[in-house]
């Protein structure tokens, strides 16, 4: 152990100054060529709008600038090998650069016209007509430019054109561009060029180009490369439970429960071939989609592209079919058009609303050495000293830039012309069958070698080892029922485009291949299970109940009536119509489920395992309705209403059959695919209705809705990756079903809970609430309540309460009077204990000299305290009587005797016989 330390700390000693030395190597390095850049770094200087002198860097980020630019008149005499312009809000400029050839002889532009009318001779600076367009606003900007061996005034096929020019503007020129605008992603800007000849006064060049301020939603590099990576393992945990296991049925069910990759790419499809409408898109949709341009097989290649040309040709279609501006085609409508009266009658205060600025000063002296060598560096593009906010020309087939209609404005963004779109399509996907099928074939034989080689146990994935073909066939199978609604839609699409006749040839080929060949297996599929029964058709009602979503939101459900009765406690109906409910009768009773039927689940697993064991048939439905959506996408590709209203119509009836069926086993795959995937289908074509031209909204209202609808698919995409997470997680948990110890240990409740879930499930029967089980019936007796009626002695004077023992609580009312009733001859508080059961009649009690002694003892005190001026209260009876004393009883004079007492006593038993 000291020898080992002793031997560390040597090495570390010995190769500490060697770090030391190559640390401080690297930080001089890098001083110097901080220093360097610092040198090399070149400033301008210019005057704000207060006349205070600003010193700006020159190769510092324009706000504004143009990239990619196309021929708008399809014709132009000019060859536009470059055409560039900026604008620095700094220092309120516009610069561009021009450069190309043509083959006219001789020409002469349009000269500029000054205040008077005036033509300026060629020598000076030359007017060239440029609009700048911000989210539909127009600027008219006049471009003063620094003439290089006379190359547009006159042209000349011998002489290469270059122009350079600034543009002073003021704050009424860019009024029109919204301050937000210059950091808000995708600027919606196009600058058109257009040049006049003075022979014969018409246009010969025009060229086009998209503005931008360099935000953007498109970054197809980080954000398609995290899609593609969360992809991979819903591909991998899919495969992983597809193959594990030995029991068919078991692994079917754990297979149902991960989350499916078919899934995964519907929700993906949906997002990128909403691009497919022919409508005026905003620019932040494209842009936003081209992240997921490679879900659908658009991805650009060079070389794939370069061959697809050379089997197209020259025939690249006519974009404006489906409802884009074409490059190198007329567009004269394109920014409003121009009138040519209006450039060669009118002045230049007419023409750009203000007069024309003086040949002087700075920023105009265009032949000064300041402006020449200001200008020169433009020319440096390619270099890290030059220009290098730019663009290049449009490649053939592509719609102008800064026209974002219909899908070939979509494609636009990955520079895939609309005319090779099906080719690229059906490139990749054989790329990709051909890499799911080596995939799997690979991965047999990688196992096969860990088993040679004792890495794993020679019993691992023997089922899949021993049927590795079916699995790959499947696996094919499967990668087409994905591609389904792709394919067919790029096939339809080019029927509708009419380009190259080669393409098209092999466009019906391909339709058929997968037309007849996925419909009609998934005809015989529904064939082989069915062929053994008969169908019937019973009437029934569909009710509309009322549900909760999310546990607490409340929200309408759909159900059958004949699914009602089989409920303890059915939903509330709100209403109902009739309905028809077809039902299959299987003839044999004996036949196992189709869950449990190996030979099936082998053969045709592919298409159904994942669906419910009631709902087992809905991947024939499921193809037709995405037959459907290709055909309305495609085939009505130039009309966006059609392809808009009749979407919607397909898409709202397929929300409800789906959530009435919720044909997925997986809970997860039901909330994405039925209500998620349902609700961004239906909103996205009802907010796209908007972008239609004959609607004509304001660019800036189109950008706003176009961003909501950036928030509903972006949603539903961040669900789709966090369902590919869970979806991981319950994998991992089907695939380690056999293990004793799981890994990690904290996770082992949700593990068992999520086996319980999938035995629950997977006999997909109505969990009928079983009864409350009855208590034993025992004997019992329990009085809940008791009320007394009153009796005919309640009226006789003479009933007064028994027992001589007791004494009264407080006073009260009469026991004898109707007032006495219920409360007061039961549960009032002045009633005293009795030993009498109750209803009981007590007889009169006798009476005897000590009664009546102290009845008239009590009698003398109550007379004393009445003549010593107190108040008269009738007394109750409180030694022994049984009664209280009547008003009719009540005396004034007080009784002297015990005989006046049994005077009274004999009078009122005599008045007892008479009324009896």
């Amino acid at each position: 152990m000291a020898s080992f330390q002793s031997r560390w700390r040597g090495a570390l000693g010995c190769s500490l100054p060697l770090l030391l030395i190559q640390l401080l190597s690297r930080l001089s390095t890098t001083s110097a060529a901080n220093v360097a850049m610092y040198k090399n770094t070149k400033y301008i200087e210019t005057t704000n709008d207060a006349g205070q002198s600003l010193w700006l860097r020159d190769a510092r980020k324009p706000a504004l600038y143009t990239q990619n630019f196309g021929d708008c008149l399809g014709s132009s005499l000019i060859n536009v090998t470059r055409f560039d312009a900026a604008y620095y809000k700094d220092n309120m400029t516009v610069l561009f650069h021009l450069e190309g050839n043509t083959n006219v002889a001789n020409e002469s532009l349009i000269c500029m016209k000054n205040s008077r009318g005036l033509s300026v001779p060629a020598a000076d600076p030359s007017v060239v007509y440029i609009g700048v367009f911000a989210y539909g606003v127009c600027t008219h900007l006049p471009a003063l430019l620094s003439l290089k061996e006379s190359s547009l005034c006159p042209m000349n096929r011998s002489v290469p054109i270059e122009a350079n020019g600034i543009i002073p503007v003021s704050q009424s020129d860019v009024a029109g561009i919204p301050a937000i605008a210059l950091n808000i992603p995708d600027f919606e800007g196009e600058a058109i060029l257009r040049v006049f000849a003075n022979s014969t006064e018409s246009e010969v060049g025009c060229y086009s180009a998209v503005v931008t301020n360099g935000a953007t939603f498109s970054h197809p590099y980080a954000v398609g490369s995290t899609l593609g990576i969360f992809t991979v393992i819903a591909i991998a945990a899919s495969f992983a439970t597809a193959i594990y296991g030995s029991h068919v049925s078991t692994t079917r069910t754990h297979y149902a429960h991960s989350l499916s990759v078919l899934v995964v790419f519907s929700v993906f499809h949906h997002i990128f071939y909403t691009g497919a409408l022919s409508v005026n898109w905003p620019s932040v949709l494209p842009a936003f989609w081209s992240n997921f341009a490679w879900t659908g097989g658009m991805i650009y290649s060079e070389s794939m592209q370069n061959t697809i040309n050379q089997l197209i040709g020259s025939n690249k279609g006519n974009t404006s079919i489906v409802g884009a501006a074409g490059s190198g085609s007329t567009a004269e409508g394109l920014g409003g058009g121009y009138q040519l009266s209006q450039i060669y009658k009118r002045s230049f205060h007419h023409l750009f609303g203000r007069d024309a600025p003086p040949f002087s000063g700075r920023l105009v002296n265009l032949h000064s050495a300041e402006a020449e060598q200001y200008l020169a560096k433009r020319a440096l593009a390619n270099t890290t000293e030059g220009y290098n906010w730019y663009g290049f020309p449009t490649k053939p087939g592509l719609p102008l830039p800064g026209n974002f209609s219909g899908f070939a404005g979509t494609l636009a963004q990955e520079n895939i012309p609309a005319s090779n779109a099906f080719m690229t399509g059906v490139l990749w996907f054989l790329v990709l069958l051909t890499i799911v099928a080596a995939y799997v074939a690979a991965f047999k034989w990688i196992v096969e070698a860990l088993v040679k080689y004792k890495r794993i146990e020679e019993t691992r994935l023997a089922y899949f080892r021993q049927h590795w073909v079916g699995y790959t066939e499947a696996a094919a199978l499967r990668t087409t029922v994905i591609g389904f609604f792709a394919i067919i839609y790029l096939t339809i699409f080019q029927f509708t485009y009419k380009g190259s006749g080669g393409v098209t040839a092999i466009a019906v080929l391909v339709f058929l291949v997968l037309f007849l060949g996925m419909l009609g297996t998934a005809g015989y599929a529904c064939f082989y299970r069915l062929r053994w029964g008969h169908y019937e058709i019973r009437p029934d009602r569909l009710h509309a109940e009322r549900s909760k979503a999310l546990g607490s939101l409340p929200c309408v459900g759909f159900g059958l009536g004949s699914r009602r009765t089989e409920k303890t406690r059915p939903r509330l109906s709100i209403g109902s119509v009739p309905w028809r409910t077809i039902s299959y009768v299987d003839e044999d009773a004996q036949r196992i489920d189709v869950h449990q039927d190996e030979a099936y689940i082998k053969r045709f697993g592919w298409l159904f395992a994942r669906f419910r064991r009631t709902r087992w048939w809905f991947f024939a439905l499921w193809l037709a309705y995405e037959f459907v959506r290709a055909c309305l996408y495609g085939g009505a590709a130039g009309h966006p209403m059609t392809q808009v209203f009749g979407l919607m119509i397909v898409e709202f009836i397929a929300l409800i059959t789906t959530v009435i069926l919720k044909p997925f086993e997986g809970l997860r795959l039901n909330a994405l695919m039925v209500y998620l995937l349902g609700f961004s289908k239906v909103a996205t074509l009802a907010l796209s209705a908007a972008f239609d031209i004959r609607f004509n909204l304001p660019r800036i209202t189109t950008t706003v809705i176009g961003v909501v609808i950036i928030v509903i698919q972006g949603i539903l995409a961040i669900l789709t990756l966090v369902a590919i997470v869970f979806g991981a997680i319950s994998s991992y948990m089907s695939v380690t079903r056999d293990r004793e110890v799981f890994r990690p240990r904290r996770w082992e409740p949700y593990r068992q809970s999520y086996f319980a879930h999938l035995e629950k499930v997977a006999p997909d029967v109505s969990l009928v609430r079983p009864p409350t089980p009855e208590q034993p019936k025992e004997p019992y007796f329990r009085v809940a309540s008791v009320r007394r009626e009153p009796k005919i002695e309640d009226n006789d004077p003479d009933n007064i309460n028994p027992g001589s023992s007791r004494t009264s609580i407080a006073p009260g009312p009469l026991l004898g009077s109707r007032v006495g009733s219920r409360t007061n001859s039961m549960w009032s508080p002045t009633m005293s204990n009795s030993n009498l059961p109750y209803g009981a009649r007590a007889h009169r009690a006798s009476w005897n000299t000590r009664d009546f002694t102290s009845w008239q003892e009590r009698q003398h005190s109550n007379h004393s305290s009445h003549v010593a001026g107190g108040p008269h209260i009738a007394n109750r009876a409180s030694d022994g009587s049984l009664r209280e004393t009547t008003n009719s009883e009540r005396m004034d004079a007080p009784i002297k005797s015990p005989t006046d007492a049994a005077t009274l006593v004999i009078q009122k038993s005599r008045r007892d016989k008479g009324k009896s």
